[in-house]
């Protein structure tokens, strides 16, 4: 990918500035032993000697031509301008009155040696790295108590920075930590346990010891109980267990676990926990005892009273989730009972995206079926009419258009021809 250059502007500066740092000089060692585009790819480096850099690509050069004009560029990269038809050298633009390109040794030597040290560097330290979580693993199974809780604090920083730090835990430390968590588990220990967790990409095996009830149930308390980062982290390792083929729904089907992620989703004072607290909802409501059991806990006027204030991706999950609930009879009722149901969802209509649209309408749908003599009058009177037909005159999908019609039609039901007219009038709905 494409690198901001730093402050070396020529050749001659590279070398006079030291921009080879000292160490290894342009005879080769284990430079020359090194694979550039290796090294390139794996060090992904964002500050790269401007020198390095192709003008064409602004990649790092691995085979550094000069052209007559005593411009460099990447071999591949110049080629495929001549193949293009152009005579010309692309950053001055001067005609070309030779168009053979000339290999830049000196520079790749530079280049070479660049990125060979701080690929050298790089190996060093992630050695250190897996050094220290190895011991850290190490000291944990020695320790107790608040000397635990230091240690897995430090594992949990390094763990967070360093991809080397996370694979250690992942071949040495995962069955360990799992061990941790169980129903004396204090929750300093356990939320720390589950921070770290929550970096690691967890093999099937490892998610399904991390189910084992008395674990999931520390999981839980600590999701209703913890810090607003534990609760975020809580949630994110149960969202970790739907990805499991046999994932066992009796784990998600929890009064407490509901709970829980509605508070996080409400959460006024922090915002961040809402994002992941509809995700994990959108994931787990699909099961229908989780659907009753968020309509006999208040989920749906909490939900709606989210819409018209959050933003696009969070919207576009509550209604997911709304939409989910309003598909069993606890569920309908509680939407059709929620005195903003309607107006809320009205709002929806054409404002953010397609898939919202599509959404509400399900809904408004679902609720006007109830009885479509009092609901479908509601919404006629907050604006649906007029949104209805703004849909219907998009360019989304048939099929939105179709329920749209249906809805529509549905609306007009309980007015003459000419009072639903006047219904329909956009200039009143939109605001």
């Amino acid at each position: 990918m494409p690198v901001c250059p730093a402050q070396v502007l020529d050749l001659d500066t590279a070398v006079k500035d030291g921009v080879l740092g000292g160490g290894v000089g342009f005879g080769g060692g284990f430079a020359e032993k090194l694979d550039l585009n290796k090294m390139i790819e794996e060090l992904d480096l964002p500050d790269v000697p401007s020198v390095f850099i192709c003008p064409i690509s602004l990649d790092p050069m691995e085979d550094p031509v000069t052209l007559c004009t005593g411009q460099t560029y990447e071999r591949s990269n110049i080629l495929k301008w001549f193949n293009l038809g152009h005579f010309t050298c692309p950053t001055t633009m001067q005609e070309l009155w030779d168009d053979s390109v000339t290999p830049n040794k000196t520079l790749y030597q530079l280049i070479h040696t660049w990125f060979s040290q701080k690929y050298s560097q790089k190996k060093k330290k992630s050695q250190d790295v897996e050094g220290n979580v190895s011991e850290m693993l190490d000291t944990l199974k020695k320790v107790k108590g608040q000397a635990r809780v230091q240690v897995l604090k430090s594992l949990r920083r390094i763990v967070t920075d360093h991809t080397t730090a996370r694979d250690t835990v992942v071949e040495k430390g995962v069955t360990f930590l799992t061990s941790l968590l169980g129903p004396y588990t204090s929750h300093a220990i356990g939320s720390e346990v589950v921070s770290i967790l929550v970096n690691l990409r967890l093999d099937s095996s490892s998610r399904f010891k991390l189910m084992e009830p008395a674990k999931v149930s520390l999981v839980i308390d600590m999701l209703n109980e913890g810090s607003i980062e534990t609760k975020i982290n809580c949630t994110k390792l149960i969202q970790t267990f739907m990805e499991e083929e046999f994932f066992d729904f009796q784990i998600v089907s929890s009064h407490s676990l509901l709970v829980g992620l509605m508070r996080l989703v409400r959460d006024k004072r922090h915002a961040n926990g809402k994002l992941p607290g509809l995700k994990l909802l959108k994931s787990i409501c699909w099961h229908k005892q989780v659907k009753i059991l968020l309509a006999s806990i208040g989920a749906v006027p909490q939900l709606v009273e989210l819409l018209p204030d959050t933003n696009p991706e969070c919207l576009e999950l509550a209604l997911f989730v709304l939409d989910a609930i309003s598909t069993v009879t606890e569920g309908n009722l509680a939407l059709s009972g929620c005195a903003n149901t309607i107006p809320n969802m009205v709002k929806v209509l054409m404002r953010v995206s397609e898939s919202c649209t599509q959404l509400a309408l399900s809904v408004l749908w679902s609720v006007c079926k109830v009885s479509p003599e009092e609901y479908s009058s509601i919404a006629v009177e907050v604006g649906l009419a007029a949104k209805l037909l703004l849909v219907i005159q998009s360019g989304c999908d048939p099929l939105l258009k179709q329920r749209s019609a249906e809805l529509l039609k549905l609306c007009s039901l309980n007015y003459t021809d000419s009072i639903f007219i006047s219904k329909c009038k956009l200039t009143k709905t939109i605001r």
